[in-house]
């Protein structure tokens, strides 16, 4: 049986692991210790460690946890990601042998422009491409950039479980709202997510049918979107990446009047 589980690290990171109650593979394993205390608590050895992009807070643990397990490390060819053991392109396929897992290799530069997702076994683990009801800031990539990585993303299966890497689901509802706020499907993830937090549970993974339907970063080629869209831009045909820029854009302004 294989068994995934979001550890979290750090304020608001997840560590996804899959493991097979013998064998664990970890995906942006950024801060080694919850997940050697995991690893030990359940007896599990580190086979493997998937990483998106060089970002500190998805690499951090790669030198610890391969001295430690002699693991290997697939990445993204970038000299500032650490202890990398085999490097991947886009359309490159990872097949594991303990546990038995196996992921499509899918580039989905923005973010960051190394930046890697995996799909594999009903998931996507897309690092800080997409965020539960929101998605990545552009610190290397454009709009346009991102927008053709985002409708790779959408091609997937609704039912594909979106595993992201932080937990920012509740404030990025907070901002949907404030652009999307007549969208039912989003009133109605608002309550369901907030019951979740409150429980101390996740809200992740979700699903991209979810996502597609609540998103804003994800629905840039929605009516609604357009709409908001051309109404900020004071354009009568904004293209389809600049409606994303356009999101973009108001979320980046909304989060600099936060404390």
């Amino acid at each position: 049986m294989l068994n995934l589980i979001p550890l979290p690290a750090f304020d608001d990171n997840y560590i996804w692991l899959w493991h097979d109650e013998q064998h664990a593979v970890a995906i942006d394993p950024g801060d080694p210790a919850p997940l050697i205390a995991y690893l030990d608590a359940h007896q599990l050895s580190l086979e493997a460690i998937l990483i998106t992009h060089h970002h500190r807070d998805h690499t951090g643990g790669n030198l610890a946890l391969r001295q430690r397990y002699a693991c290997a490390i697939y990445a993204p060819v970038n000299p500032r990601i650490p202890a990398t053991t085999h490097t991947l392109h886009h359309g490159d396929v990872v097949e594991l042998a303990h546990p038995p897992l196996r992921f499509d290799v899918i580039a989905t530069p923005g973010h960051t422009l190394d930046h890697l997702s995996y799909v594999g076994h009903g998931c996507l683990f897309c690092g800080d491409t997409v965020f539960g009801c929101g998605g990545g800031k552009l610190f290397e990539g454009t709009p346009d950039i991102m927008a053709a990585s985002l409708d790779t993303l959408l091609a997937l299966p609704d039912a594909t479980r979106v595993c992201c890497a932080h937990e920012y689901t509740l404030a990025n509802i907070d901002f949907a709202l404030t652009i999307d706020g007549d969208n039912p499907a989003l009133l109605e993830r608002a309550a369901a997510d907030r019951a979740t937090r409150a429980r101390g549970e996740p809200t992740l993974p979700s699903t991209l049918a979810l996502e597609k339907a609540t998103n804003p970063f994800l629905r840039f080629h929605h009516p609604d979107m357009i709409a908001f869209a051309r109404q900020a831009l004071h354009c009568a045909d904004p293209a389809p990446a600049e409606v994303y820029g356009c999101i973009r854009a108001t979320k980046d302004a909304w989060d600099a009047t936060r404390p």
